[in-house]
């Protein structure tokens, strides 16, 4: 047989799409042809698979003219995953091994010079979509266990060219991966017992866990704010299995380790320095951004406002649409983004406007363009915004502990349960459903209405301020908003207008 087809796929931010590996050997003037959208690592792979060959043994065929198809041609394919699906289109093209064996199969890996199977990126969407076909899938075997959290698949792991080429001629079959559905971890270990005082910013975590509500912390250096914030992850329920098979796919397409993240809740926290593209993802190839690895988790970001004002406008909608999608010239992606914002400033440079333990050195122009560095539309996203002053010294030295996260945590499931059955968390329900969830009496209406003129809130804040209260009358078992839970929803808007000026 001297034209052979082997399955593949390429990787497409979270998408894998199927390739085709056409194969085909002919008379002519020796050498190999590589078409199809190839970019500058799979043309590499004609020297790869080359050496692989001839070093593991078997014959390439050097007197015949190879011709090599990726298909579909308009497809972009990148890096190292079609070595091996090449390497065996060859042998299968040459005779060495029979077409009928690679039925129902599909394989990636990348080749040493040696043949030895090294792992690549992306292995998870791959062997996702593989599932989905009904096909078998070889692997390298450092890639095994990621693929085999796909779930009903078999992952065929090898070291080695010679070891598929041997399993495929039923000389020494691979034995299908098992991998034990590793345990849910925990969590990041940080618990709210370690805070002391600060009861209205421990009171505005646990709203913000129980309806899935951004945050913003300001205060004095010092007040812990951060340790406020790392201690999130720790109320929050948590993953469910399909969303963490969404973030542990995140998390395979951008490199980095699925294990030990497994059942996790991300916890994402870029220095201030960070630019647009690392945020939100993007590059000539685009990738995964932070906002994107923090999906189904908490993206903190830490000095708000000494972020790049362009880098934090990007986020606004995906603060809303719970996606990116990122267009170039000749392809575009779209990556999932429902995270949780939690942000931490200062009141001013100099941090200490309002601090009672030392006096503000700023004057009222460098706080205005301070403060001003956070524009109206990103606020208006921002549903809790809490003070966070700082703690006098018999609060501080105080034995008194509060509760810690495994109580606070059952409070926020038991909220969240309430949410399920209205079909979707209270920060993303909007228009019909949020007015149908809430359910306001006439008078608390028009006592919202006037409220609302005098605070000169937004269409959007009020709609933040309804979930919000729906969110306080969950944790607090009540079928709908009362007027309390509105005052206090409210009352997390206060720094919202203080911003504003």
């Amino acid at each position: 047989m001297t034209l052979a087809i082997i399955h593949t796929r390429a990787g497409l931010g979270l998408e894998a799409p199927e390739v085709q590996v056409e194969v085909h050997l002919a008379n002519g003037l020796p050498g190999m042809t590589l078409v199809g959208l190839p970019e500058a690592a799979v043309k590499e792979s004609r020297e790869r698979v080359r050496s692989a060959l001839v070093n593991a043994g078997f014959d390439f065929p050097n007197t015949r003219r190879i011709t090599l198809n990726l298909a579909p041609a308009d497809l972009p394919k990148e890096g190292g995953r079609f070595d091996l699906p090449i390497a065996l289109g060859l042998l299968v093209a040459s005779g060495q091994v029979p077409p009928e064996v690679l039925d129902g199969v599909e394989s990636a890996g990348e080749l040493a010079l040696d043949g030895r199977l090294r792992p690549v990126t992306g292995v998870l969407p791959l062997a996702m979509a593989t599932r989905a076909v009904g096909r078998r899938l070889i692997v390298p075997r450092a890639n095994a266990d990621e693929a085999a959290l796909a779930g009903d698949l078999e992952v065929l792991p090898a070291d080695h060219l010679l070891e598929v080429v041997a399993h495929l001629l039923g000389q020494s079959p691979i034995a299908p991966h098992r991998l034990a559905r590793p345990a849910a971890i925990a969590g990041p270990g940080a618990d709210l017992i370690d805070v002391r005082g600060q009861h209205q910013a421990r009171r505005a975590l646990e709203v913000a866990a129980a309806g899935g509500h951004n945050l913003l912390f300001a205060g004095p250096p010092g007040t812990g704010k951060t340790m406020l914030a790392s201690r999130l992850p720790g109320i929050l329920p948590p993953l469910s299995e399909d969303e963490a098979l969404e973030v542990a796919a995140i998390r395979s397409v951008s490199g980095l380790a699925l294990r030990e993240q497994w059942g996790q809740r991300p916890f994402r926290a870029p220095h201030h320095t960070a630019s647009a593209v690392a945020l939100v993802g993007g590059g000539s190839k685009p990738r995964p951004g932070e906002i994107s690895l923090a999906h189904h988790g908490v993206l903190f970001l830490d000095e708000f406002p000494e972020f790049s004002r362009h880098v934090l406008e990007v986020m606004r909608e995906p603060m809303e649409s719970g996606q990116i999608h990122i267009a170039r010239a000749s392809h575009e992606r779209r990556y999932p983004a429902r995270f949780q914002l939690v942000a931490a400033m200062n009141p001013c440079p100099c941090g200490h406007l309002g601090d009672p333990r030392n006096r503000c050195q700023c004057t009222a122009a460098q706080i205005q363009r301070y403060q001003a560095r956070l524009s109206g539309p990103l606020l208006d996203r921002i549903d809790l915004q809490v003070e966070v002053p700082a703690l006098p010294p018999e609060q501080l030295t105080s034995r008194a502990v509060g509760e810690p996260s495994v109580v606070v945590r059952e409070r926020v499931m038991a909220a969240r349960a309430r949410q399920r059955e209205r079909g979707a968390l209270n920060a993303h329900l909007a228009g019909r459903e949020l007015e149908a969830a809430c359910g306001l009496a006439a008078a608390d209406r028009a006592w919202l209405a006037g409220v609302l003129e005098r605070l000169r809130l937004s269409a959007r804040a009020y709609h933040r301020v309804l979930r919000v209260a729906l969110t306080l009358a969950d944790l607090a078992g009540a079928p709908r908003p009362e007027r309390d839970q509105l005052i206090e929803a409210i009352g997390y808007r206060q720094l919202d207008r203080m911003l504003k000026g």
